[in-house]
């Protein structure tokens, strides 16, 4: 795809309705042609505009007027293309949790976790958040949480009554995060784009309860690793792999070839992707109700729900 396009589609299909600055910056930077010569400098991979912009805010470039934004991005350009060099668009939004809960709580526990592309691993403590289902309040058995995670819901979601017991808590990465880092907590924070300071609050308070109970996490190719996860979780617990928003980054085989992989482990397999990634799953998917629903819930390669792609909501249209 055409750099500039990028930059175009990323401001009107993904920022305009959830960062105004990031609408108006991406815009900016499309119609530029000294900041797109720039970037094009970078492999394919490392000019994605979410990876840009945040590497743009951690070097220095935070100016409001754009004018200021690309004296700041050419004076800095060196600090943010070794960034970008290094960093990936590892967004983990806790908020996610909010969508997986409803399958991983209606499995017999105690639960052993594993998460593939799992970054800080935020996702993998569904047991320590709290949660808003409409009406509907579910807190841990010690009380309400620091992070509250609020979703909207239609259809028949079969809400829990308690929070699933998990005892093994595990996932893979090609670069995981540490998030009692303070430099990987920067980076995190990097990714929440501006204007969102629910999820920026949401994030801070995932990453302390993360720091002080931390999780395994390996680095390595998820279709490598995933098998050793697997058969290295207690034996007592029922394993359930799980990802969201990951198999996206991996070619239409390498797709195909981990679920042949994860569907025949000793486990469960809970995907939340986008509509188009799982091919397995797109002919068996009703007609979306909100343009927002961009994501496909899944247990053992059964579509139960679209969700929102930060766990905003939760349409159901599987068995309750």
């Amino acid at each position: 795809m055409d750099l500039a396009q990028r930059f175009r589609d990323f401001a009107l299909l993904e920022a305009r309705d959830n960062s105004p600055l990031y609408h108006h910056r991406a815009l900016d930077i499309s119609k530029d042609p000294q900041v797109l010569s720039l970037i094009a400098q970078l492999p394919t991979a490392k000019q994605q505009p979410n990876l840009i912009l945040a590497a743009a805010r951690v070097n220095g470039a935070t100016a409001v007027p754009y004018t200021e934004f690309r004296d700041q991005f050419h004076e800095n350009w060196r600090a943010i293309a070794a960034t970008a060099a290094t960093r990936r668009t590892q967004t983990n939004e806790a908020g996610r949790a909010a969508t997986l809960l409803p399958v991983l709580a209606r499995l017999p526990g105690p639960l052993s976790l594993i998460e593939v592309g799992a970054s800080a691993g935020l996702c993998l403590y569904p047991d320590r958040f709290s949660y808003r289902y409409g009406e509907t309040a579910l807190d841990p058995s010690d009380g309400p949480s620091p992070v509250v995670l609020t979703c909207k819901i239609t259809g028949p979601v079969p809400i829990p009554t308690q929070l699933p017991r998990v005892v093994h808590r595990a996932g893979v990465d090609l670069n995981p995060l540490d998030a009692g880092d303070s430099d990987d907590q920067q980076w995190l924070s990097a990714l929440v784009w501006p204007g969102q300071h629910e999820r920026l609050a949401r994030l801070q308070a995932a990453c302390a309860i993360a720091a002080t109970d931390p999780p395994t996490l390996v680095t390595g190719d998820l279709l490598e690793q995933v098998t050793d996860l697997v058969h290295t979780a207690p034996r007592d617990s029922t394993v359930v792999v799980f990802h969201s928003a990951v198999l996206t980054y991996l070619s239409p085989q390498a797709r195909a070839d981990f679920r042949e992989t994860v569907l025949g482990l000793p486990c469960h397999w809970v995907s939340q992707e986008g509509t188009g990634v799982l091919a397995s799953l797109a002919d068996r998917l009703p007609p979306r109700q909100s343009e927002s629903a961009r994501m496909v819930l899944a247990l053992d390669d059964e579509p139960l729900a679209f969700a929102g792609p930060h766990g905003q909501s939760l349409d159901w249209f599987g068995p309750a």
